[in-house]
């Protein structure tokens, strides 16, 4: 492998990792703060490359279609907080992982009735086009790129807000102490509404700027539950700062394994968590980092 193929792989790797951590971020904050396992996660994903695919087709404009999307998502959000999930913390895991997995049932079906099982494509907009030069004859699309900056500045975004602000402070405490949070006064399931809203935006959000360089497709949301949840445990439960490091090492070890180790490039992701839990059962980090 030459310097400008491995270069390429590098930004591969990265790129995939910060998206996974799109998607992973928010079910971490719905698992570690609110305490709920939403196995529907993944379905916000895939209904965010569906809206991707849809608006951007009514509108013509991609960024009208991110930003309407986005929008479309935050309301959705609150609604399933507010109608369902509001109703799921006091009670037992397996109540809900039935209900979440109905909702993964209600949310296939509604989107073959809506928009049909073929699969879609979504165009790179004319302004994202194109690619940068790197070497040996070889580019580098700027549409992923795009994505790689767009991760970046919601990653920064999210540990500002959960750090340095008000609103942050009370996330971190309602994650500690819910009880003691609504004796201070602050209207706790306005705030865990809030976190979930914003926790299933940023999965549409990853679905919306992932569909012009993957199909759009029925069922894909599984997939991306599946290494979302190893992406929460490996990084610690509860800590943004945990998901973005865990996606960022399971980023490089699915990229390079494909490209060493084909056969076995799935099972590489599994073995980098069994080892990191040997390590440090807990995850990487603690919650709330």
């Amino acid at each position: 492998m030459d310097f400008t193929t491995f270069l390429i792989q590098c930004l591969n790797s990265v790129q995939y990792g910060l998206l996974l951590f799109l998607v992973a971020s928010g079910l971490t904050l719905i698992f570690g703060i609110m305490g709920v396992i939403n196995l529907a996660h993944g379905s916000f994903y895939m209904i965010g490359a569906y809206m991707a695919f849809t608006l951007s087709s009514m509108t013509g404009n991609f960024a009208l279609a991110l930003v309407l999307g986005t929008v479309l998502a935050v309301v959705l959000g609150y609604l399933l907080e507010w109608g369902f999930f509001s109703f799921l913390y006091e009670r037992e895991h397996l109540l809900q992982v039935l209900m979440t997995y109905g909702l993964i049932l209600v949310f296939e079906e509604t989107r073959s009735l809506l928009v049909g099982d073929d699969v879609h494509g979504v165009e790179v907009p004319a302004w994202l086009a194109g690619g940068i030069e790197i070497g040996n004859g070889m580019t580098y699309p700027v549409y992923r790129l795009f994505i790689s900056g767009v991760c970046l500045a919601l990653a920064a975004g999210m540990y500002l807000m959960i750090k340095r602000t008000r609103l942050g402070m009370m996330v971190r405490a309602g994650a500690t102490n819910r009880e003691m949070v609504q004796s201070l006064g602050i209207n706790i399931s306005l705030l865990y509404r809030c976190v979930f809203a914003g926790g299933v935006a940023l999965a549409v959000l990853a679905g919306m700027i992932a569909a012009p360089v993957s199909s759009v497709y029925p069922g894909m949301g599984g997939s991306v539950l599946i290494i979302c949840f190893v992406v929460v445990v490996i990084g610690g439960i509860g800590s943004i700062k945990g998901a973005l490091v865990a996606a960022l090492l399971i980023g490089f070890v699915d990229t390079f394994g494909k490209v060493f180790w084909q056969q076995a490039a799935g099972a590489l992701v599994y073995l980098l968590m069994a080892v990191i839990l040997l390590w440090k059962p807990e995850g990487l980090f603690k919650q709330g980092t």
